[in-house]
């Protein structure tokens, strides 16, 4: 139900009803405080009952005993009542005296708890032998029907006691017979929900034992399923469930107004003294009844029964009401029997929710306004009642409220039929309305061309910074607000929507307190009998914030273009200058009585050139130099680091440098280089004496050689060495390896083995079996099937590979130079 907040002035009601409004609502809350304070009190006596049963005490000492309870357990008094009536702390006055502790009970399957979720416990008795007399149950029943509040309570309490023998019950079912005949379960237990809501209302019809029974006022013991089932129809969901039944008159007053039902799973006869007992079981549920009142007042009334499916299926709010009369027949209330779905009080409580209630209840107000004497009205001429739109005011703690709404009102029997209508609907489309320009940071625009009228809604004058004091913005007001490189297409678009009616989609900018703001039109002419523009409906847009991010993303979308222009071109720099420094071979090079295979591959990135490098020539004294080695980064500045590397390297041992004292001075040259070029290297430096066949190398942090031998595929053992450009006062061994005919050492850098997400071990291992199958034959080998077995699809990084080979014949003399 929509309503707003009004001012006193504002109501449109009558100052009395508003006082009468005030009143009830308080006197509501009042009732409310003592109907919490009367259910008190009452679970408190009813605790007191049960203790002064028990053990014989008085009074005083039984609340003195609750009280004691309740704080040695740390409970508050109700708690304790409750539990006392629950059996929860059954005979505490005996078991504490002799020092036990009391037990619970274990809940049964078909009735250990309530089905009404007003009671929290029912009184269980404790377990019987099969010694238990007829007496002892008729005793305990009598205490446990103390205080049953409704059928259904009566029906889960008589279980309870009857469920152990001798009478060994499994299900009770309790039918209540109806003004027109019919019967309603008023309540039951163990029989499952299912099978209740089958047997809900049963229609008075022959074959119904219960209905028989209260016909007659005898009991019918059903003993044998073949000869009863003919007679009979049996409520049960499967027919062999409960061999024995029994059905009981319950007499209320002389008159034979309820059907108890026992069922059994047991397949024998009643004996005399269960007969017996739950005849007298049948008695003690009649003062019980009695004391519960009529059954359920929308189940009892059959106008409500008939008239509640018609209202479930109606689209709006209706109810059927019932009047309360007073002993002089005056209507003081009208009950609701029935009501539709989208029936709503002012509590918020909806549909079914409201059966059972009183109208002044859900409508404290309603109370001597000209639609409760429209309902009385009708109710006793039959003339039915409509009134036109009108507020209905309710008075909340602290806030009143009011809404419109159109009341209907026809008179159905002794009942009446209620309809009403909301009309706030359109001010709720109003508030969504808005609510949709504000979150979409756009408003609307009307411009009248006859008569030269502007309406904006408010979020237009946001949008513009304006104040909407000022009113709507002037077609010629406009332009001097618009940025002038966008006027001439913004007037263009202007005249073809005013001349042709041609449709507006059209951004532009204008400037505003709080700086320049990218605004979008969408604008569409009505037009008249001679097609021409009467009128213009639009909305206006900001769109700042998307203009921004488009720019913003512009000017990253060039930035990144401009820096990738800049790498490409240091690429080609980089390749450029690679291939003039390190230039490969087009065949195999014969050095000594060695055969040397390079191969250089560099990276799919197109905009980086690595920094892999090799060196293998023949010095003076026929010894041969190898080294490869692998610069960090790319680019340019890797290039150039390479180069020193090579160059400086060769030099140094062309000279007469030990390999050692070679890498020492390399790692000092990287170490003090110039600030901002300053990087790390590895690096493998070798000598090869062809008289020894025998090769003197050292290692900067490098990936080890991998010798190839007769099928056979090792890693070298390298000496110590840390990469170049680490430390100040490096450490460098040095090794020896003798060649044999046929061999194959590989010298390569890192690109050849490493992986993503993959140990290093592995790619070793991958080089090692690779090389053993493409090397390891008779023959020289290939180093194209070698890395076609190695190189992935996507190789992120440059590859340089080595290999020496001793072949095992004397290799021709090297060209001359």
């Amino acid at each position: 139900m929509a309503s707003e907040s009004v001012r006193d002035d504002e109501s449109g009601v009558a100052p009395d009803v508003v006082q009468l409004a005030k009143v009830v609502a308080k006197l509501r809350a009042e009732n409310e405080r003592l109907e919490h304070l009367a259910s008190t009190a009452a679970v408190l006596e009813r605790a007191k009952g049960v203790l002064m049963a028990r053990s014989g005490c008085s009074a005083p000492a039984a609340y003195q005993e609750l009280t004691r309870r309740a704080s040695s357990g740390g409970r508050t008094l109700m708690e304790e009542c409750w539990r006392a009536l629950g059996g929860m702390g059954r005979d505490h006055a005996v078991t504490e005296a002799a020092g036990d502790v009391p037990e619970e009970d274990p809940a049964r399957g078909h009735g250990s708890v309530f089905d009404s979720a007003r009671y929290v416990r029912r009184t269980v008795p404790g377990p019987r032998g099969p010694e238990t007399t007829g007496a002892a149950v008729l005793r305990e029943l009598g205490e446990g029907l103390a205080g049953v509040t409704d059928a259904q309570e009566l029906a889960g309490r008589l279980l309870d006691h009857l469920a152990g023998p001798p009478a060994e019950a499994d299900a009770v079912m309790l039918f209540v017979r109806n003004a027109d005949g019919t019967l309603e379960l008023g309540g039951h237990a163990g029989v499952g929900a299912t099978l209740a809501a089958q047997w809900r209302h049963v229609p008075p019809v022959a074959g119904i034992a219960a209905l028989d029974v209260i016909r007659s006022g005898e009991a019918i013991w059903l003993e044998d399923l073949e000869q009863d089932g003919g007679r009979h129809h049996l409520p049960a969901d499967a027919p062999h469930r409960w061999p024995t039944r029994a059905w009981l008159p319950v007499v209320t007053d002389g008159t034979t107004t309820a059907a108890l039902g026992v069922l059994r799973t047991v397949d024998a006869p009643f004996g005399p003294d269960v007969r017996g007992l739950l005849e007298e079981a049948a008695g003690l549920c009649a003062g019980s009844l009695r004391a519960c009142g009529a059954p359920p007042r929308q189940s009892a009334d059959r106008t409500a029964r008939l008239v509640q499916p018609v209202l479930d299926a109606l689209p709006g709010a209706a109810v059927l009401l019932t009047p309360m009369r007073s002993a002089t027949g005056e209507v003081e209330d009208f009950r609701i029997d029935a009501a539709a779905p989208r029936s709503v009080d002012v509590a918020g409580r909806r549909g079914h929710q409201l059966v059972g209630l009183r109208v002044l209840e859900c409508y404290p107000t309603l109370a001597g306004t000209p639609a409760w004497q429209g309902y009385l009205d009708t109710l006793r001429t039959g003339r039915p009642y409509a009134c036109a739109p009108c507020p209905y005011e309710e008075v909340a703690p602290g806030v009143r409220r009011i809404s419109t709404f159109s009341v209907r009102a026809t008179r159905l029997g002794d009942a009446l039929v209620v309809t009403w209508t909301c009309h706030d609907g359109a001010r709720r489309q109003r508030e969504l309305l808005g609510d949709v320009q504000r979150l979409g940071n756009l408003g609307w625009a009307d411009w009248n061309l006859v008569t030269d009228t502007i309406t904006w809604s408010q979020q237009v004058y946001a949008i513009l910074d304006r104040d909407p004091a000022r009113g709507p913005m002037t077609l010629e007001e406009l332009p001097r607000h618009l940025l002038p490189e966008d006027l001439p297409a913004f007037g263009r678009a202007i005249r073809g929507l005013l001349g042709a009616g041609t449709p507006v989609d059209h951004p532009f900018r204008i400037t505003t307190r709080s700086g320049v703001r990218h605004l979008r039109v969408v604008a569409e002419a009505v037009l008249d009998a001679q097609d021409e523009p009467v009128e213009v409906h639009g909305f206006v847009q900001d769109i700042t914030a998307q203009r921004l991010a488009e720019l913003a993303l512009m000017e990253t979308q060039q930035a990144v273009l401009a820096q990738r222009t800049v790498l490409q071109a240091e690429r080609t720099v980089a390749a450029r200058l690679q291939q003039a420094l390190l230039p490969l071979p087009g065949q195999s090079l014969n050095l000594a009585d060695l055969r040397v295979d390079v191969a250089y591959l560099p990276s799919h990135d197109d905009l980086n050139v690595g920094g892999d490098w090799y060196s293998a020539l023949e010095l003076p004294d026929g010894s041969v130099l190898f080294a490869i080695g692998d610069v960090a980064g790319h680019g340019i500045g890797a290039v150039a680091a390479m180069a020193q590397l090579r160059f400086t390297a060769k030099g140094m041992v062309f000279t007469g440098s030990e390999l050692t004292d070679a890498l020492r001075r390399l790692n000092a040259l990287l170490l003090h280089a110039p600030e901002g070029n300053h990087t790390t290297a590895t690096m493998v430096l070798g000598r090869y004496d062809p008289t020894a066949r025998r090769l003197a190398w050292a290692q900067a942090g490098h990936l080890p050689p991998l010798l190839v031998r007769r099928g056979t595929a090792e890693f070298l053992t390298p000496p110590g060495g840390v990469l170049l450009g680490a430390v100040a006062e490096p450490s460098y061994g040095r090794a020896e390896c003798r060649l044999e005919p046929g061999d194959h050492l590989l010298l390569y850098t890192d690109g050849l083995v490493e992986r993503p997400r993959e140990l290093l071990d592995e790619g070793l291992a991958r080089l090692a079996g690779a090389a053993r199958s493409e090397l390891g034959g008779p023959g020289p080998g290939s180093l194209d099937a070698l890395l076609a077995r190695l190189l992935p699809k996507e190789q992120r990084d440059d590859v340089c590979l080595l290999d020496m080979h001793l072949p095992r014949r004397p290799a021709a003399p090297p060209p001359p130079v």
